[in-house]
C-alpha cells in the first residue's frame, strides 16, 4: 500500500513496483488518517509511507497503524537523513527507512526485505549516523563501546536488531528466553542503550545491519 500526499509521487512508485512480478499494489492513501483506514481494510504485507502528510503525518499514522496490526512492515519514505526522524519512526514501528533521493533505486530492495520481516535503511542513513557516533566518541574520548561485547552478546544484538523476540532467540541459539532476556539486558547496560529503537540504530550505525 501507498501513502503519500502526493499523487505523482505515489504513480512513480506504483510503476517501480508493479514492474515486479511478485508486487501489487493493493491501494493509495493520500493524507495520514486516510493511510490508517485503508490499512485497516486492506490489511497490506507492506506500507510504503510518506513522513510529511496532510491530517496525521507519517510517524503518527505508523504508530496507530502497528497498534493494530503489528505484522505491517511500514518504510517511511523521507528527505531527512538526521537521527532524530529515524529514532521517531522506529519507536513508532517502522521497519524501514528509505531517503527519497535513493527511492528509485533502493524502492525493491526495501520491499523485498520488509516482506520478509528484515530491517531496511538507505545505504546514506547508515553512513551519516557512523559518521555522527564516530564524532561523539571522539568529544567523549572514549573508545568503540561495541568492542565491550562478547562474542555471544555481538550475535545476540544483530539478532535483535533484526526485528526478532526474545522467545525467537532463544530457539535460534537453543537458548532459553530468560538467558536471552539477561544477555538483552547486559547489552543495552554495556551500549548505554534503554530502548528498542536505540538498539537497532546502533546497530545501523555500525552497520550490523544494512
Amino acid at each position: 500500500m501507498l501513502a503519500d500526499d502526493h499523487g505523482i509521487v505515489r504513480k512513480g512508485l506504483r510503476f517501480l513496483l508493479e514492474r515486479q512480478s511478485e508486487m501489487e499494489v493493493v491501494g493509495e492513501a493520500g493524507n495520514g488518517r486516510e493511510a490508517v483506514k485503508m490499512a485497516e481494510q486492506l490489511r497490506p504485507d507492506v506500507i510504503i509511507m510518506d513522513i510529511a502528510m496532510p491530517q496525521l503525518n507519517g510517524i503518527e499514522a505508523t504508530a496507530q497503524i502497528v497498534k493494530r496490526n503489528p505484522e505491517v512492515g511500514i518504510i517511511i519514505l523521507s528527505m531527512h537523513s538526521d537521527e532524530g526522524y529515524l529514532m521517531r519512526t522506529l519507536t513508532a514501528g517502522a521497519k524501514g527507512y528509505l531517503l527519497k533521493d535513493s527511492a528509485d533505486a533502493d524502492l525493491v530492495r526495501a520491499v523485498q526485505a520488509v516482506a520478509t520481516k528484515r530491517p531496511f535503511f538507505s545505504p546514506g542513513i547508515a553512513k551519516t549516523l557512523l559518521e555522527d557516533y564516530l564524532r561523539q566518541l571522539q568529544q567523549k574520548g572514549l573508545e568503540d563501546s561495541y568492542d565491550l561485547l562478547t562474542e555471544r552478546e555481538k550475535e545476540i544484538l544483530q539478532l535483535l536488531a533484526e526485528g526478532k523476540t526474545n522467545k525467537e532467540v532463544a530457539a535460534l541459539l537453543n537458548l532459553s528466553p530468560y538467558t536471552v532476556e539477561t544477555y538483552r539486558t547486559n547489552i543495552m547496560q554495556k551500549l548505554d542503550l534503554h530502548k528498542t529503537a536505540e538498539l537497532v540504530l546502533y546497530a545501523v550505525r555500525k552497520k550490523i545491519i544494512s
